[in-house]
C-alpha cells in the first residue's frame, strides 16, 4: 500500500516550520524537495569522490567516471531511450532546449520555414524557438488551447505545412496541468516532415515517459523536479538528429582532436557536453531515479489523483474562487485566483500561515494574456502531499479572502 506518511520521513524538510507552523509544501511545480538518501549522497560524493569526469587516470577520477556513466544509463534506461547515446546531461531542461534550439537550427531551419509552438509553453519552450525564428528568418506559429485548457490539437492542420521544420509542445503544462494528446500531435507533425521538441519538466514526475513508444524527436526534463539537485537536466535526442548538428557548445571534453586549422568533435553524447560537467549533481539525478524506482508509478499516480480531486473540490467550495485548467487527465497542478484578491497578496498571507504556493505568471505569460489575468496562484501537489494539507490550503485561502476583501 502507498504510505504517504512514511515517504514523508525520507524528506527532511518537510518536518521543519514556518513561522511557528508545520511548513506545507505545496511548489514542487517550481521545484521538489530531496529525500536524504540524495542529499547524503551529495554529501558522500563531495566529501570522497570528487574529481573530475572523463581526464584523469588517477582512482578517483576514475570511480567517479564511473558512476557518471552509470547515471547516464539509469537516466536512459528510466526515459526508455535506446541508446545512452542519446542522453545529454546539461544544467537543466532549459539549457537542453537552447541548445537543440541553436544546434538543430543551425543545421535545420532555413528562411521561410515555420516553427509550431503551443499558446501553454513555459517560456523555456517559447523564447529559445523565437530566437532560432530570427536568427534564421523563419516564423512562429501558435497551437491554442481553449478555456478549459485543452490544447487544440485539430488545429494542427492549419498550421502544418511543408515548410513545418519543428513542433515545440509540453507533456504536462506547468500552469494548467493539462497533459494534451501527444500522440496526436507527434503524429500529425511527423506526417508533414516536422521534429517534436516535448518539454517533459512536469509529464516526467507526474506519470513518466517512454520516449521510444512516444516517438518523439527530443525530449527535455531538469532533475531539480525530480527530486534531485538544481543544475543539472538531461536533454534526450534520436541519435541521427543528435550525430547531424553541430555543438551547442566548444570547450573541453567535446572535442576529439584540436589544431588551429581544425577541430574535430568527440563521439555522442559527449559532444554536446563540453566543459566541467556537474558531475555530482548527475549521480544525485540517478539516486533521485533509484528512490522513486521503489515504488509503484501507478500508486503514485492514483494518490496524487486523488489528491488533486479532493484539493479541486475543496477549493470550489470556496466563494470567488477559479481554477484554471479543468481537463480530466491534467496532472495535480491547480492555479486559481479568488475575486477581488490579488495573487500576490494572497500568497504572502498564505506564507505567513506556513503554507508554500507559486504566485506571479509561472513563466507562462501567454496563459496570463489567455485568460485576462496578471497572474494567478498555483499549488503544485507531489507524491509526499496530503489530505490534511489540502486542508490546511483552504483554510488559509478562506481565511486570507477575509482578510482581504
Amino acid at each position: 500500500m502507498f504510505d504517504v506518511e512514511k515517504i514523508r520521513r525520507d524528506f527532511p524538510i518537510l518536518s521543519d516550520t514556518v513561522y511557528g507552523r508545520p511548513l506545507v509544501y505545496l511548489d514542487s511545480g517550481a521545484t521538489a524537495q530531496k529525500p536524504a538518501c540524495v542529499i547524503s549522497r551529495v554529501e558522500e560524493l563531495m566529501a570522497h569522490a570528487n574529481a573530475n569526469v572523463h581526464r584523469g587516470v588517477h582512482r578517483l577520477s576514475e570511480q567517479m567516471t564511473e558512476e557518471y556513466e552509470n547515471a547516464r544509463e539509469r537516466v536512459r534506461a528510466f526515459v526508455g531511450a535506446r541508446s545512452r547515446e542519446e542522453i545529454v546531461f546539461t544544467s537543466g531542461a532549459t539549457a537542453s532546449i537552447n541548445a537543440v534550439a541553436y544546434a538543430w537550427s543551425r543545421r535545420f531551419l532555413h528562411r521561410g520555414d515555420n516553427i509550431v509552438v503551443s499558446e501553454m509553453e513555459h517560456h523555456s519552450n517559447i523564447v529559445p524557438w523565437q530566437l532560432a525564428a530570427e536568427m534564421c528568418g523563419a516564423e512562429i506559429r501558435v497551437l491554442p488551447f481553449d478555456d478549459d485548457g485543452r490544447l487544440m490539437s485539430e488545429r494542427l492542420g492549419d498550421l502544418l505545412d511543408e515548410r513545418t521544420r519543428m513542433v515545440a509542445v509540453t507533456q504536462a503544462s506547468n500552469t494548467l496541468g493539462t497533459r494534451p494528446d501527444l500522440r496526436t500531435v507527434i503524429d500529425a507533425a511527423h506526417a508533414a516532415g516536422a521534429a517534436v521538441m516535448v518539454d517533459g519538466c512536469q509529464g516526467i514526475v507526474h506519470g513518466g515517459v517512454d520516449v521510444a513508444q512516444l516517438g518523439c524527436d527530443f525530449y527535455v526534463f531538469s532533475g531539480h523536479k525530480l527530486y534531485a539537485p538544481t543544475g543539472i537536466g538531461v536533454l534526450y535526442g534520436r541519435r541521427e538528429l543528435l550525430q547531424e548538428m553541430p555543438p551547442f557548445m566548444g570547450g573541453g571534453d567535446m572535442v576529439d582532436k584540436v589544431t588551429f586549422e581544425r577541430t574535430t568533435y568527440a563521439p555522442l553524447p559527449l559532444k554536446f557536453e563540453a566543459g566541467t560537467s556537474n558531475f555530482i549533481g548527475a549521480v544525485a539525478l540517478g539516486e533521485a531515479i533509484a528512490y522513486l524506482s521503489q515504488f509503484d508509478a501507478a500508486e503514485v499516480e492514483a494518490h496524487e489523483h486523488a489528491l488533486l480531486s479532493y484539493a479541486t473540490e475543496s477549493l470550489m467550495r470556496i466563494d470567488g474562487l477559479r481554477i484554471y485548467g479543468t481537463t480530466p487527465d491534467k496532472c495535480s497542478i491547480i492555479s486559481f485566483n479568488v475575486d477581488g484578491v490579488h495573487n500576490y497578496d494572497m500568497g504572502m498571507i498564505l506564507d505567513k500561515l506556513g503554507i508554500a504556493v507559486r504566485t506571479g505568471h509561472h513563466c507562462a505569460e501567454p496563459v496570463m494574456t489567455h485568460y485576462g489575468v496578471g497572474g494567478m496562484c498555483r499549488a503544485s501537489l507531489a507524491m509526499y502531499n496530503t489530505r490534511e494539507e489540502i486542508d490546511v490550503l483552504g483554510a488559509g485561502i478562506a481565511r486570507a479572502v477575509k482578510m482581504l476583501r
